[in-house]
């Protein structure tokens, strides 16, 4: 004689054991210590590390910033240096209009940052301007007019450095 089916329970859910990340081949959930599921590795053959990943990856970028680092030293080897002289200051409304002469010392065209100053002023100046002047073709010397605020309104000698 049988007696009554005792309900067999239901068998629970697989927990994830721990932090998950995606197999590197269909994205599916696994261990941080696997880098491929059972599906798409059926033969359990061995796997790349997850170290491994991790210096191909730095590798790539370590050689990507030295491309650049060589491409931008060759983009702007040859322009420069430059130099400038103030050639004329005058009264504008709310500053001073300075005329600044610049000449470009290098082999390649380019532009450069200049720093208007009061020589009187203590250390590197209170308040110097930097402006941006124009392109300036190699071997050849551009002048160029320059609206500042920062040096007051007050006429007087002033200097200028380029870089």
């Amino acid at each position: 004689m049988t007696g009554p089916l005792a309900d067999t329970p239901a068998a629970p859910a697989p927990q994830p054991v721990g932090p998950m990340h995606g197999c590197v081949r269909c994205g599916a959930e696994i261990p941080l210590d696997l880098s491929m599921c059972e599906r798409c590795n059926p033969l359990g053959l061995p796997q790349p590390a997850t170290s491994q990943a991790h210096g191909t990856i730095a590798i790539g970028l370590f050689v990507a910033v030295v491309v650049m680092a060589i491409v931008a030293k060759l983009a702007v080897s040859g322009v420069g240096p430059f130099t400038g002289s103030v050639t004329g200051v005058a009264g504008a409304p709310g500053g001073l209009a300075v005329t600044v002469t610049v000449t470009n010392e290098g082999t390649k065209a380019g532009s450069t940052s200049c720093r208007i100053f009061d020589p009187s002023s203590p250390g590197l100046s209170d308040h110097p301007a930097i402006v941006l002047s124009p392109h300036v073709e190699p071997g050849a010397t551009s002048s160029f007019s320059a609206f500042v605020t920062t040096l007051g309104v007050t006429v007087r000698s002033l200097q200028v450095d380029c870089r």
